[in-house]
């Protein structure tokens, strides 16, 4: 049975950053249980951008998809009202994306496929059992664990008490995008009659996306019902060629977050790190990682005391973003603002001939 200094389980942007960021000298086990796609838009938004630019790392080629868009289409379908919003995303493939980060790894991290289905406390640290890409159930242990498994972390649900915060079911589907398809776009979608919280559609390759974020209790039936009324605003979104779910966090409050003890850490969503109006979470998984990692390095006496202190900020912003969620989420400042056209652009349309 191998011993490490670190175990971390996810290998999501968060996990893979820790473990490439972390000092070489430590012996690393990072596990990566991303056997299924995970419902994501899979673009880069700024914050996110801006986390990787830090590093100074350069996109590989193969990781972006086409189209690149500079605009976001909001759509509400209650007013039927739609406008247009400048937004500055990178379009990639995710499952792409986490592939490359996972292989900036340096060689003292030993990197597993596989899924985690215990970890207990011991005496002299952590014990955690997998199974592996073979099928074979492994037991490995470490002094430090670490849960970047997101929404619902094991680590977390193991050692902790139910996580304070709104959880939602994101579902997904891909459909071929077809000849006659209309003009590529990113849309943002509302819809209060089936979530209170945002759904979207993106482009990619060939294929429309179309996902959201509903309360738990008829998920699917919500999903259905709104992804019938895209269909008559010109969507093609008939005979999906894939569905993918997860659960994802909303933050309301201080409260929502968990950042562990005892040598047991969260990092991303698996703390509870993911913006409550955009649920965009990936800026959040890579900043919570290096603010980990610089508490492990600066007070190797009291890690847990650092790393609360280094994430007050990142707590408190996200904490913030719930002040822009009326606007966004409730249906009469939403209709006041979209009717103003704020911040939105008027898009040219060349006049036909007549």
């Amino acid at each position: 049975m191998e011993k490490y200094d670190i175990i971390i389980i996810g290998a999501g942007p968060a996990g893979s950053t820790l473990a490439r960021i972390a000092d070489n000298s430590l012996k690393i086990l990072l596990l990566d249980g991303s056997a299924a796609g995970k419902p994501c838009g899979g673009l880069l938004a700024p914050d996110a951008q801006k986390a990787l630019a830090r590093f100074d790392l350069t996109l590989p080629k193969n990781v972006m998809v086409d189209p690149q868009i500079f605009s976001v289409k909001t759509i509400d379908l209650e007013t039927k009202k739609q406008r247009w919003y400048q937004r500055m995303y990178i379009n990639v493939d995710r499952k792409k994306f986490d592939d490359w980060l996972l292989s900036l790894t340096p060689p003292n991290v030993t990197v597993e496929k596989g899924t985690c289905y215990k970890v207990v406390k011991e005496k002299d640290g952590f014990r955690i059992t997998y199974s592996n890409k073979n099928g074979e159930t492994v037991d490995a242990v470490g002094n430090i664990l670490i849960g970047a498994d997101g929404a619902n972390s094991i680590v977390r649900k193991s050692f902790f008490p139910k996580l304070k915060t709104r959880k939602y079911v994101a579902l997904q589907q891909w459909f071929k995008e077809g000849e006659t398809a209309a003009n590529p776009f990113y849309s943002c979608i509302f819809d209060r009659a089936t979530s209170d919280c945002c759904s979207w559609s993106i482009y990619k390759d060939g294929y429309i996306i179309f996902g959201g974020a509903f309360a738990p209790k008829n998920c699917r039936k919500a999903f259905e019902e709104q992804k019938s009324k895209l269909i008559t605003f010109g969507l093609p979104l008939n005979d999906p060629v894939r569905t993918e779910a997860c659960t994802v966090l909303r933050p309301k409050s201080m409260k929502s977050f968990c950042l562990g003890s005892d040598n047991i850490f969260l990092i991303g969503e698996a703390a509870g790190f993911i913006s409550p109006s955009s649920l965009e979470g990936i800026s959040s998984a890579i900043n919570s990682a290096v603010l980990l990692n610089d508490s492990l390095l600066s007070d190797k006496k009291n890690k847990h005391k650092a790393y609360k202190r280094k994430t007050l900020s990142l707590r408190m912003s996200l904490v913030y973003k719930n002040l822009k969620c009326p606007f966004m989420y409730n249906p009469f400042l939403r209709k006041l603002v979209m009717w103003s056209g704020l911040m939105s652009m008027d898009m040219y349309r060349k006049k036909k001939d007549r």
